[in-house]
């Protein structure tokens, strides 16, 4: 997820003894022949009936077992396959595509970059695959529209770029919580907002951008307003000679998660495959944010990125770019591990991924989020990893 910064256990007692009314076994100075009246022994070919109490404490724990390997299991051998999923070398060739994009903090359009810092920004993409960056230019009001005070500096921060840097796309980052899991947000059910967005882009594109890139979370799996936003999108973006491109959330790693850990959070979180297809198929961009992951391993993160690599290019259309995020920021919380999710794992991960599914696909690339939390060591893992 994208967030600008200015920018079950119960202790079960085996069954037995006195308490559930059962003989303990192996007590020979305690058995006898007869019983304690010297009756003899009930006649039978095995132990008696256990009393109710003991049976219905053995489903307990059947259920509970039950249970523990319905929710458990599953995830278990997943993150086995993730491992799995990380071994081995990436094909030949599988390196940029010269198609890579960067998400730039909104300093850049507020007036507190200065042209040397757009000088040093040009030195750093030379020798690097980056064609697109995303500036940070909202974010949108709740009712769609953006104030112009928003990106005072836009125009000029354009005409710089293209400037010091010949081919590099200046798009617009554009995004705003949705109301999908509370009351508060963009309802992209409104028509009208869906038209104020529209306008809001036509006013993006007029300031200079190449194009418009928009970042709408949480965004649930199978919403159709967004789809018929984007198509509204594409045509406004495509008169104008312009680029549409979006941050996608990540695929279900198993069959239906989203609708599992939906019901159980009340956050989706991920898309369905199928969905993913249907808004790649709507864009010129698809950028996966494949951070966030809540892997704790380097290696289970690697995996999970080369699984998520897979699953988007089986569905991403051969004229629509696919970038795999990776993560340029350093943070400790719940769903993120700083020490897990680095640059090296996430580029062997889309590399693996990429030679699996589709070593030769031209349309391809990553995107780097973000430039103001980024060391020198995520830049030099991305250039030795995937550049050279």
């Amino acid at each position: 997820m994208h967030t600008e910064q200015n920018g079950t256990g119960d202790e079960t007692r085996a069954p037995g003894g006195a308490e559930d009314g059962t003989r303990p076994e192996g007590d020979a100075g305690a058995r006898s022949d007869a019983g304690p009246q010297g009756d003899a022994a009930p006649e039978g070919d095995g132990a008696p009936e256990p009393p109710r109490r003991t049976r219905r404490r053995r489903r307990r724990i059947w259920v509970a077992v039950g249970l523990a390997l319905v929710l458990f299991l599953p995830p278990a051998v997943a993150e086995a396959a993730l491992r799995v999923n990380y071994a081995g070398d990436p094909a030949a060739g599988t390196r940029t595509r010269h198609r890579d994009a960067l998400w730039l903090g909104h300093a850049w359009v507020d007036g507190r970059k200065t042209d040397a810092d757009v000088t040093a920004l040009a030195d750093r993409l030379k020798d690097t695959g980056i064609h697109d960056l995303y500036v940070h230019a909202g974010p949108l009001e709740h009712d769609g529209t953006l104030p112009a005070s928003d990106h005072p500096r836009a125009r000029r921060l354009i005409s710089a770029l293209h400037r010091a840097a010949p081919g590099i796309r200046v798009q617009a980052w554009l995004g705003d919580k949705l109301a999908t899991e509370s009351p508060d947000g963009l309802r992209l059910e409104r028509a009208a907002t869906r038209a104020a967005v529209l306008a809001s882009t036509r006013q993006i594109l007029a300031a200079g951008f190449d194009g418009a890139h928009f970042d709408l979370e949480p965004l649930h799996s199978g919403d159709r307003d967004y789809l018929a936003l984007l198509d509204d999108l594409r045509a406004l973006t495509h008169a104008h000679h312009a680029v549409l491109s979006v941050a996608a959330h990540q695929i279900d790693p198993l069959p239906a998660f989203h609708s599992l850990w939906g019901t159980t959070t009340g956050h989706p979180k991920w898309w369905s495959q199928s969905y993913f297809g249907q808004v790649a198929r709507r864009v010129d961009q698809i950028a996966v944010m494949s951070y966030d992951t809540m892997q704790p391993l380097q290696s289970l993160y690697g995996g999970y990125v080369a699984q998520q690599t897979s699953l988007a290019l089986e569905v991403t259309p051969a004229t629509t770019d696919l970038l795999m995020g990776l993560p340029f920021y350093h943070e400790n919380r719940f769903g993120h591990w700083a020490h897990a999710e680095t640059v090296p794992a996430a580029v062997r991960g889309v590399r693996l991924g990429l030679s699996r599914t589709d070593a030769d696909r031209s349309r391809f690339g990553v995107a780097l989020y973000v430039d103001f939390a980024a060391t020198e060591a995520d830049w030099r893992a991305y250039r030795d990893g995937w550049v050279r």
